[in-house]
């Protein structure tokens, strides 16, 4: 399977030096220089992964992004942030983004950070088991979540962090571990995006999420999948 990236970015010479190592490994590439743009070609085209500045023209990359989580919420996104903003890191996790570069980057860098979203899309997409725990059912081929057979949207990361974790039920995993099997062993971002999707997923699924009672925290180690009484 071909996959289908879309490079969101206003500055055409950034836009371009992306686009040419895409190429080389053989991606099909968008283009798109601002955010309308964006969803323009989304409309029209079965995009797998967004690479999505937050700095653009008239709709901004956060904008953006709440926008392709709504409507295609299985993207994988990627976003491009400036040096000094670290909360524009932070802003961009929490509103869905599965990742993020710093800007000046090195193209392998971007390259890995690619292969190891494409590992987060087809995590597991072979196995045809059910998993349920108490008002939760996690659908592997579907790739579906459901609480009280209501489905919750999920991104591809918390699909695949909800998959380790009801797969591993009373199993502590600290923060590491997670992004090593989640993220893959090349990933060189934040650790904190580790707690930043966590939060997320416990504001979908926890009755109350400063009260969690089914991903708990275990202090000093890292999270863990509450076990069936």
């Amino acid at each position: 399977m071909r996959i289908n990236i879309m490079v969101v970015e206003d500055e055409e010479s950034i836009r371009k030096f992306i686009k040419i190592n895409l190429d080389r490994e053989g991606y099909a590439v968008y283009e798109a220089s601002s955010g309308e743009e964006a969803l323009e070609i989304v409309k029209n085209e079965q995009i797998d992964i967004a690479i999505l500045d937050v700095m653009l023209p008239g709709i901004d990359g956060f904008e953006v992004l709440k926008e392709l989580r709504i409507k295609y919420p299985k993207m994988g996104i990627i976003m491009l942030t400036a040096k000094s903003q670290d909360t524009d890191k932070i802003m961009g996790l929490e509103y869905g983004s599965d990742d993020y570069m710093t800007k000046p980057f090195n193209p392998a860098e971007l390259i890995l950070r690619i292969k190891s979203l494409i590992r987060r899309l087809d995590f597991d997409s072979d196995n045809k088991n059910i998993l349920e725990f108490g008002p939760f059912k996690l659908d592997l081929s579907s790739r579906e979540f459901y609480k009280n057979n209501v489905k919750i949207e999920l991104t591809r990361t918390e699909f695949a962090i909800i998959d380790l974790f009801m797969s591993n039920p009373g199993k502590a995993f600290d923060r590491d571990q997670i992004l090593d099997i989640i993220w893959g062993v090349d990933f060189s971002g934040d650790g904190k995006v580790v707690d930043v999707n966590i939060r997320r997923l416990r504001s979908k699924i926890e009755e109350d999420p400063s009260k969690p009672i089914y991903i708990e925290t275990i202090w000093g180690i890292g999270y863990r999948w509450r076990e069936e009484d």
